[in-house]
């Protein structure tokens, strides 16, 4: 039984046995209302936790409460990678626009094409017209700048302008582990994206 909690724990990322095996015993230590509350929160997170039908961010609603609010610029949407990257912009506070969740990136060696991601939804936003800036603000690698290359192939026949955040975030560093002060000054001196890098 213990090894089953262990093994289970240590499917998430970042988390290997040893780490798994301190959770799973720090558990076992706890009175059972803080075991079923834990349980219980997990159990709920999965049921009512759902993708925005807008912009595939985390929300209780089928729209976020990012894409809901009539104060944020619904004509300038930031694209990025995952929901850990809408948090890291937003805490930025340097951004009012909209979002729109990829979900990943192109990644041949992982499986991953544009088809996996959420690109053709992002184009049919565009074509709806509201949207007149789109900022591509993925992570400076290879994945994220092939993407960056897709999308703006993708949108090349559509009236938007397309920029991307400046790059003062290093090559090959993801968006969620840039600190706060330079991802707010890439995010305000962001660039027209011309296809090259």
């Amino acid at each position: 039984m213990l090894e089953k909690a262990v093994g289970e724990f240590a499917k998430l990322p970042g988390i290997g046995r040893k780490t798994a095996m301190r959770l799973v015993l720090h558990l076992l230590r706890q009175d059972n209302a803080t075991v079923e509350a834990f349980s219980n929160a997990i159990s709920t997170l999965k049921k009512e936790v759902k993708y925005c039908k807008v912009c595939h961010n985390i929300s209780d609603t089928d729209v976020c409460r990012i894409c809901s609010n009539p104060s944020r610029d619904a004509t300038t949407v930031c694209v990025v990678e995952n929901i850990r990257d809408v948090m890291a912009v937003e805490n930025t506070q340097q951004y009012h626009g909209l979002y729109h969740v990829l979900g990943g990136v192109i990644s041949p060696m992982d499986g991953i094409g544009p088809s996996d991601l959420e690109i053709e939804s992002l184009v049919n936003r565009v074509k709806e017209g509201t949207v007149k800036e789109v900022i591509l603000a993925l992570s400076s690698t290879m994945e994220g700048d092939t993407t960056n290359f897709y999308i703006f192939r993708k949108l090349a026949g559509c009236e938007v302008k397309i920029t991307m955040i400046a790059r003062g975030i290093s090559i090959g560093d993801e968006l969620q582990y840039t600190d706060e002060v330079t991802l707010g000054r890439s995010i305000v001196n962001r660039v027209a994206f011309t296809g090259t890098i």
